[in-house]
């Protein structure tokens, strides 16, 4: 015997007719179904320059020419991205509030106890973008011309070379601390707008 959702006994030879009617219940009705999108979708990014800057315009217009919808870029840069993530995490999760943000979504949880947001429940993975290599460059004025030379000078002048990246738990900033800890250099270089190390 099944047991109907009620409780009831369910004599077999009825049971057909109440399993198809459950997967008539269960499957979606046309009638239902929402016309996507019926608004402007915003688009929040979480870096306002360089490649997420261009990125995002493009693919701002590429989505409005698929979609027949506007897209709107909303730049909210800061806080290697958490300020943005915050910020989408606490609209509703209809599908017209999207986030460009890079690694650092993923790196978040691992640095700072206490974000606004829960990475892995408030968010769903649509697509991977592009990737973006890390590259490590110098003013001219540096009398570096190589990365042995770099490293040399670094330990020659404890203290007196500084990086920049786009902050803390970026990719770039780990990469840097990942160097200085393959090279050695402890607090021979600093970050620059960091805290001490």
């Amino acid at each position: 015997m099944l047991r109907s959702p009620g409780g009831k006994h369910v004599s077999p030879s009825k049971a057909p007719l109440w399993l198809a009617l459950l997967a008539l219940l269960t499957c979606p009705l046309p009638v239902l179904a929402q016309d996507y999108p019926e608004k402007n979708i915003r688009l929040v990014v979480a870096y306002a320059t360089g490649p997420s800057y261009t990125l995002a315009l493009l693919l701002a217009e590429k989505l409005r020419e698929s979609l027949g919808q506007s897209v709107v870029p909303d730049f909210r840069a800061g806080a290697g991205g958490n300020i943005a993530s915050e910020l989408v995490a606490k609209t509703p999760p209809d599908g017209y509030t999207l986030l460009l943000t890079s690694v650092t979504i993923a790196i978040s949880p691992s640095l700072f106890p206490k974000l606004g947001y829960d990475t892995f429940r408030d968010f769903a993975p649509i697509t991977l973008l592009t990737t973006m290599p890390n590259v490590m460059v110098v003013h001219p004025s540096v009398p570096a011309k190589n990365l042995a030379e770099l490293v040399k000078l670094a330990k020659a002048h404890p203290g007196k070379l500084n990086f920049g990246s786009g902050g803390v738990g970026t990719s770039s900033q780990l990469g840097s601390e990942l160097f200085k800890t393959l090279n050695k250099y402890g607090k021979i270089v600093r970050g620059i707008g960091l805290k001490p190390q």
